[in-house]
């Protein structure tokens, strides 16, 4: 028998009292009570609608019934510890090997991206011996110590950077070091990592691993140039490191071309270690780790066992399988290809009406505008981007900012995002920067 539902004033009384503060939620001023969800849309304790741009985590839509029933059917039959033997992991991991490049061919599954980075950052020090990483500004990996470390994000809101850790400038073409009017950013920006190994190396330093974002959400939803990895990735192995492709925002199709956003910088091209999570389960606790052979190699060489007792599980498994088949039968690679052209087309025709939008950029259901002061100074509109935010809540629609200023309005919605979703968001966008610009120019 279900409880009676709290009245949400009793609700947000109870998470303050009992819940870390710490643990924010979204629209904090004025929550939204989310009781049930289903595709792209949120339910609140009265039954509005909300239209959700920002939930990648559940990848196929809210409640995909494929998945929940598969989960409901596994549950009903099995869950087990994963030192007993299990078809569902060896078949999930065959199907998630086809769509990787074949020198990717060895995986340990976790319960989340936090946990797939710190075993990365293991994976990298055991086969290399080495322990310095070079890390991109604004990164984030994660929330555990080792991931803290590594994530200039978080490390410079508390103990500040570690000897071992080296930031290299972010590969941002619109506002960085380098941009698009340079000749060749991709090499520009990776001499900056060339320059940091070469520093490494003067002080008797050595680097275990490149750990990136194959696209930076934090960051700001940033573009590489392409042809930047090849190019870093060349310099970090000839100084004995690794290349550490962190997937967890953007894999599975998520920019629609490709089912890896690494394969945006050229068909060739392939880490030595990727990270897996949110999009793996759909919600559920599902993450993972791909490697070489010769990498797992060395790993499984130091002689102590790697154990995880739930990762990898019969259940979180037959949902993992669940998804990859919903991805394939509802053509989402091909979904997030037309509905994000859709949409970035729509946002840039609002660029020419509102001088306040400098950029728009992504790939696929990875989209991103910047909104800026001015479009040469290209000041941070911070105070406007939230004021967005707010009001299209009002609006019943969920956005939300990142970037380093929190003047980025993202975009990473259910792949099952449709045209008339993107034309609504926009629509709504449109209205709103009018407003905006109306009480600028009454001021």
């Amino acid at each position: 028998m279900a409880e009676e539902m709290f009245q949400k004033d009793e609700t947000l009384r109870m998470r303050k009292r009992l819940i870390g503060q710490s643990c924010r939620l979204f629209f904090s001023d004025d929550p939204v009570k989310i009781v049930r969800a289903r595709g792209q849309y949120l339910y609140d304790e009265n039954g509005v609608q909300y239209l959700d741009c920002i939930s990648n985590v559940q990848h196929v839509g809210h409640c995909h019934p494929a998945v929940t029933q598969a989960a409901a059917a596994q549950m009903d039959l099995l869950n087990a510890n994963t030192r007993f033997l299990h078809d569902n992991i060896v078949r999930y991991a065959d199907r998630l090997a086809a769509t990787l490049p074949k020198k990717l061919s060895v995986f340990y599954f976790v319960n989340s991206g936090s946990e797939a980075n710190d075993l990365a950052l293991r994976l990298a020090r055991q086969y290399t011996g080495n322990k310095d990483v070079i890390v991109l500004d604004h990164a984030y990996h994660g929330h555990l110590s080792s991931l803290i470390d590594i994530s200039p994000y978080k490390f410079r809101k508390l103990e500040g950077q570690k000897d071992w850790v080296h930031v290299a400038p972010l590969a941002d073409t619109y506002r960085g070091l380098y941009r698009h009017d340079h000749p060749d950013p991709a090499q520009a920006y990776a001499d900056t990592v060339k320059n940091l190994i070469d520093d490494m190396h003067s002080k008797g330093r050595k680097i275990s691993s490149f750990f990136v974002e194959s696209l930076p959400s934090v960051g700001g939803q940033i573009i590489f140039p392409r042809g930047y990895f090849t190019k870093v990735a060349e310099y970090v192995r000839a100084a004995g490191g690794v290349f550490v492709a962190d997937e967890i925002q953007t894999g599975f199709g998520r920019v629609g071309s490709h089912y890896w956003a690494f394969q945006l910088q050229g068909e060739d091209f392939c880490p030595d270690i990727v990270t897996m999570g949110k999009p793996m389960g759909n919600g559920h606790p599902l993450a993972c780790v791909v490697t070489t052979e010769e990498i797992a190699g060395a790993f499984t060489a130091n002689g102590v066992e790697y154990f995880n007792t739930f990762g990898g599980n019969p259940v979180s498994c037959a949902i993992g399988l669940a998804v990859l088949d919903v991805i394939e039968k509802e053509d989402l690679r091909g979904n997030a290809v037309r509905v994000g052209n859709h949409l970035k087309d729509l946002l840039k025709q609002l660029q020419i009406k509102h001088p306040i939008i400098g950029d728009v950029r992504g790939a696929g259901l990875f989209v991103g505008f910047e909104l800026v002061k001015d479009r040469v100074d290209l000041t941070p509109a911070t105070e406007e981007a939230a004021l967005l935010i707010r009001r299209m809540k009002e609006k019943y629609i969920c956005l939300s900012t990142d970037g380093p200023w929190e003047n980025v309005v993202k975009f990473k919605p259910p792949m099952c995002f449709r045209m008339e979703d993107a034309e609504r968001v926009t629509e709504e966008i449109d209205l709103v920067l009018r407003e905006i610009q109306d009480a600028s120019l009454q001021k």
